[in-house]
């Protein structure tokens, strides 16, 4: 078995959006806020940021201006349980994932009632059913995930993973993972005990081309079962 650790969500990068979504430390309720879009998909496949904007406003949250006219690149997609990538990360993803497998997800979210502290945290899971080459699918079938409903050439090298129904999901409530230790976020040191450890250095939880690998997932499982995820078909 291999379980893979997959930072997504909007963050201050540029190409994260420069903006985080918010989240309570009180209840571990979140709002998934994707990446913004930088190529063109097909005609009627975008997924606007106003879309989740009545959503923010309950939360008393206002989408930046530089978002609002923008569209989302929703990956992994919850609701559609799906999640893509190209290039490198594409590659390891044919390397280290077949069915059964896992890939966990976490986002640097803002804590709303700590004066906007980070959190890491993980806000879902996709135990694997299928990798299918994106531009393998029919227009059709293209709105499964941000990959596919890219116009993409025919060299493209873009997969869509996809995930078993009653094992996959968004969590209801994210589960903080991170602290910030010697100059950087990482995974908590007593989690890095419990879950068996990860391939990179002192759970390093940076956005990078190496996707770290838990080193022994059957723990990992074990202490996420432990905490009782209820895992949803939707993004928000």
């Amino acid at each position: 078995m291999n379980a893979l650790l997959v930072r997504v969500g909007a963050d201050l990068s540029e190409g994260g959006g420069r903006w985080n979504g918010p989240m309570r430390s009180d209840t571990g309720e979140f709002v998934y806020v994707a990446i913004p879009e930088g190529k063109p998909v097909h005609a009627g496949y975008e997924k606007p940021y106003q879309a989740i904007t009545p959503l923010l406003s309950s939360w008393n949250v206002v989408l930046p201006a530089h978002l609002a006219d923008r569209h989302m690149h929703l990956d992994p997609d919850f609701a559609q349980l799906t999640y893509g990538d190209q290039g490198q990360r594409a590659v390891q993803l044919r390397q280290n994932l077949q069915r059964d497998d896992w890939v966990v997800f976490y986002a640097a979210l803002r804590d709303v009632l700590a004066e906007g502290r980070l959190i890491y945290a993980l806000i879902g899971l996709l135990c694997v059913d299928q990798l299918i080459d994106a531009r393998t699918l029919p227009l059709d079938r293209r709105d499964v995930n941000a990959h596919s409903r890219r116009i993409l050439a025919g060299n493209a090298d873009d997969l869509v993973v996809t995930g078993q129904a009653d094992r996959s999901g968004r969590l209801q409530r994210c589960l903080p993972i991170g602290e910030w230790r010697d100059g950087a976020y990482r995974v908590r040191r007593d989690l890095l005990g419990v879950w068996g450890g990860l391939s990179v250095k002192d759970g390093y939880l940076q956005r990078s081309a190496r996707l770290p690998r838990f080193l022994d997932p059957p723990r990992f499982l074990s202490w996420i079962s432990k905490q009782d995820p209820e895992l949803l078909r939707t993004n928000n």
